[in-house]
C-alpha cells in the first residue's frame, strides 16, 4: 500500500486548520441564541481582541399578553352588580347553629418584637376611606372576623405563602380556620392545610373556560373553579394540622347557586346532621354552620342537583381569615371572566377587609423592560376589585425574585426592577399599596440562597412551603408594623380626648366648689 508522503500530511492539516478558523470566525459573527430558557453565549475566538455588546436593547413595547383577554367595561361592570345584586326575594342565609361559639375576641395587642430589616407597605392610599389605614383599625377594634383575600397564580398554589400568612397573622391577633376551599378540584391534593374528598363533582376552572358548559362560563366566582353535581355528590372539607392557628374552626359557610328546588345536607365532624330545603333562585346562598370546635364539615347534594353550581366553603373563627384564591398560569386577566355579580353577592356575605394582588411572575420576560402595558392592567384589577369587594383594601405584591440560566450560572432576571417599577407605580395611581416581594426575598439571599436552602425549586423561580413561610413572615411583620404604628396613633388620640375631658371635668368641680350662693333670706309677714 502506497504511503502519503509527509509533506501532503502537513500540508493537510494546515488546509484543516484554516477551514475551523473560517467557521468558527462565522460562528463568531451569530448573537447569543436562547433555547427553552438557557441562555447560549456567542462563540468568539477572537474575545482578546473583538468585543461584542450583547446587551439586550430595551423594548420600546413588546406584546406581553393578549390584549382582548384583559379586555374589561367597568361601567358594565358597574350595571351588572347594581342590576343582579339587589336585595333577593328569597332566603339567601341558612344558618344551623349546633353550639353557640360564646368565646370572646381576646385583646389586640400588636407586636412590638419586631425585626429592624422590615421591608416597609408603600401606602398611597391614605387619601381613601378604604385604604390599609382603615383595615389596620378594624384588625385592632372588630369583634368580627376580619377577612383577607389572597388573589395569585400558581406562585401561591396549595396554599403556600398564605397558610403561614395566616397562622401568623392568627396568632397576633386571634382567629382559626383554613379559609376557602374549592367544591372539587384536581389541585386539592396539592394543599396541605385542608383535606378535601369530592364525588361526583364535574369541576371546571377558568382557565380552560372555552371547554366549560356554556351555561357556567358566566357563573365564575373568584377562586376560578365552578363545580356541577350528579345527584347525590359530595364534598368532606377536613383541617389538618400542618398549619393551625391557635384556636379552631368555628364556623363553617358553603356557597353555592341552587336555580331549582333543591334539598341538601350539612355534616359537622361527622357526626351531626342537618338538612335544607333549598327555595329555587338565581341568588347565590350560603349555609353557615356554628359550632365551637369544627375538624369537619361535609355537604351533599340530596336532591336538585340539575343546574346547581356549587363553589366552596369557607372554614374560619373569631379573628383573622386568609383566603387562597390562586389560579395556575393566571396573569390577573381571570380576574375579568368572572361574574362581577357573584363576587360582590358573597363578598356581601363575608365582607373582605383586605384584598391582596399577587401577579406578574408569568409575565415577565427576560430583556423585555417596558411593561406600561401591563400597568394600565392592573389599574383596572384594582378597580375591578373595588367595585367587586367595596370598602375593601387593596395590597400590591411587588413581583418576587426570579433567576434565569447564563453562561456564568444563574443570575436575576433583569426585567424584575422593571416590573417592580410598574407595579409600583399602578398601586400609586389606583391609590392603592404596594409591597416588594423582591426586596423580601433579597433581604434573605435572593433566590439562588433560597434554592440553596430549599425553600424553592430549582426552576428558580417558584418558591415552597419552606419558602413560602420567609415570604410570609416578612409580609407579616411589615403589616404588624403598620398595625403597631396605627396602634400607637389611637392611643394618642384617646389620652388626648381623655386630657381634654379631665380638664373640662375639673374646671366644672372648681366653679362648683368656688360659687358660694348667699342664703335665703326669711320671707317676714
Amino acid at each position: 500500500m502506497e504511503k502519503t508522503p509527509e509533506k501532503e500530511y502537513s500540508r493537510k492539516v494546515r488546509q484543516a486548520a484554516a477551514a475551523l478558523v473560517v467557521v468558527l470566525t462565522v460562528v463568531s459573527l451569530i448573537p447569543p441564541q436562547s433555547f427553552g430558557g438557557v441562555e447560549l453565549r456567542r462563540a468568539n475566538i477572537l474575545s482578546d481582541l473583538v468585543v461584542y455588546d450583547d446587551t439586550p436593547a430595551e423594548a420600546p413595547s413588546a406584546v406581553l399578553f393578549d390584549e382582548e383577554e384583559f379586555r374589561i367595561d367597568l361601567a358594565e361592570v358597574v350595571e351588572r352588580i347594581e342590576a343582579e345584586t339587589a336585595p333577593p326575594r328569597v332566603q339567601t342565609l341558612y344558618e344551623w347553629c349546633a353550639a353557640p361559639d360564646n368565646t370572646p375576641r381576646r385583646p389586640i395587642r400588636p407586636d412590638t418584637t419586631l425585626p429592624k430589616r422590615i421591608v416597609p407597605i408603600e401606602e398611597f392610599d391614605t387619601a381613601r376611606r378604604d385604604g390599609m389605614q382603615a383595615f389596620y383599625d378594624t384588625l385592632l377594634t372588630a369583634r368580627r372576623p376580619v377577612r383577607i383575600a389572597v388573589l395569585g397564580d400558581s406562585f401561591i398554589e396549595g396554599d403556600i405563602l398564605t397558610a403561614d400568612l395566616r397562622e401568623r397573622l392568627q396568632e397576633r391577633y386571634g382567629g382559626g380556620g383554613t379559609g376557602f376551599a374549592p367544591m372539587a378540584s384536581p389541585l386539592t391534593a396539592f394543599r396541605r392545610t385542608v383535606k378535601t374528598t369530592a364525588k361526583g363533582w364535574n369541576a371546571h376552572n377558568i382557565m380552560q373556560r372555552k371547554k366549560t358548559p356554556e351555561t357556567l362560563r358566566d357563573k365564575f366566582y373568584v377562586s376560578g373553579w365552578v363545580c356541577q353535581p350528579a345527584p347525590g355528590a359530595s364534598t368532606r372539607w377536613e383541617t389538618t394540622d400542618y398549619r393551625r392557628g391557635p384556636e379552631t374552626s368555628t364556623c363553617g359557610r358553603i356557597f353555592f347557586l341552587s336555580p331549582r328546588d333543591s334539598r341538601l345536607e350539612v355534616t359537622i365532624n361527622d357526626t351531626l346532621h342537618q338538612e335544607f330545603a333549598v327555595e329555587g333562585a338565581a341568588a347565590v346562598r350560603q349555609i353557615a354552620v356554628t359550632a365551637p370546635d369544627i375538624r369537619s364539615l361535609g355537604f351533599r347534594v340530596v336532591s336538585g342537583a340539575e343546574s346547581f353550581v356549587g363553589y366552596g366553603a369557607m372554614l374560619e373563627g373569631r379573628g383573622v381569615t386568609v383566603d387562597n384564591y390562586s389560579i395556575r398560569s393566571n396573569n390577573g386577566q381571570a380576574m375579568f371572566w368572572t361574574d362581577p355579580s357573584i363576587n360582590a353577592q358573597i363578598h356581601a356575605m363575608t365582607g373582605y377587609d383586605l384584598v391582596i394582588l399577587q401577579y406578574g411572575l408569568n409575565i415577565m420576560q427576560t430583556g423585555v423592560y417596558n411593561y406600561t402595558n401591563y400597568g394600565v392592567k392592573i389599574e383596572k384589577m384594582i378597580a375591578f376589585v373595588r367595585e367587586c369587594f367595596p370598602g375593601a383594601a387593596v395590597l400590591v405584591l411587588g413581583v418576587s425574585d426570579r433567576s434565569v440560566r447564563t453562561e456564568n450560572g444563574f443570575r436575576p432576571m433583569d426585567a424584575i426592577p422593571h416590573m417592580l417599577a410598574c407595579q409600583r407605580r399602578a398601586a400609586r395611581n389606583a391609590q392603592a399599596a404596594f409591597w416588594s416581594t423582591c426586596d423580601a426575598m433579597r433581604k434573605l439571599g435572593g433566590m439562588e440562597r433560597f434554592v440553596q436552602n430549599g425553600w424553592a425549586g430549582k426552576d428558580f423561580t417558584h418558591i415552597n412551603y419552606a419558602g413560602g413561610s420567609r415570604i410570609a413572615w416578612a409580609l407579616a411583620d411589615a403589616l404588624n408594623e403598620r398595625v403597631r404604628a396605627a396602634d400607637e396613633t389611637r392611643r394618642r388620640e384617646e389620652n388626648a380626648q381623655a386630657a381634654v375631658l379631665d380638664s373640662l371635668q375639673t374646671e366644672k368641680l372648681r366653679r362648683r366648689l368656688l360659687y358660694a350662693p348667699e342664703p335665703i333670706k326669711p320671707i317676714r309677714p
